[in-house]
């Protein structure tokens, strides 16, 4: 999720988007791996339509070339206060 230190969403959705890719590195980082070793992601939005031209430019970033991970959007109405959230699925070297 894009919540800041003390847990709270961002109050901006570019910002909370952001703060989740963010957050995501940092945990990949400390488990040895990188957006190079996900290969499943879902991402679940409160209002899909709106936000997902912000989404897609995260997206972008985190991931400029080929081969990229499958990837499932899904429309939620609910995120515990926040708008965004991302799941992967990692595979991690020996």
């Amino acid at each position: 999720m894009g919540s800041r230190e003390d847990g709270s969403p961002a109050p901006d959705f570019a910002d909370q988007v952001q703060l989740a890719f963010d957050n995501l590195e940092n945990v990949l980082k400390a488990a040895g791996a990188s957006f190079d070793d996900i290969i499943d992601v879902t991402t679940f939005h409160t209002d899909p339509d709106a936000q997902f031209e912000t989404v897609l430019a995260a997206k972008a970033r985190a991931f400029p070339q080929k081969p990229y991970p499958n990837w499932t959007a899904v429309g939620v109405n609910w995120l515990a206060g926040f708008d965004f959230e991302i799941k992967v699925i990692v595979r991690l070297a020996d």
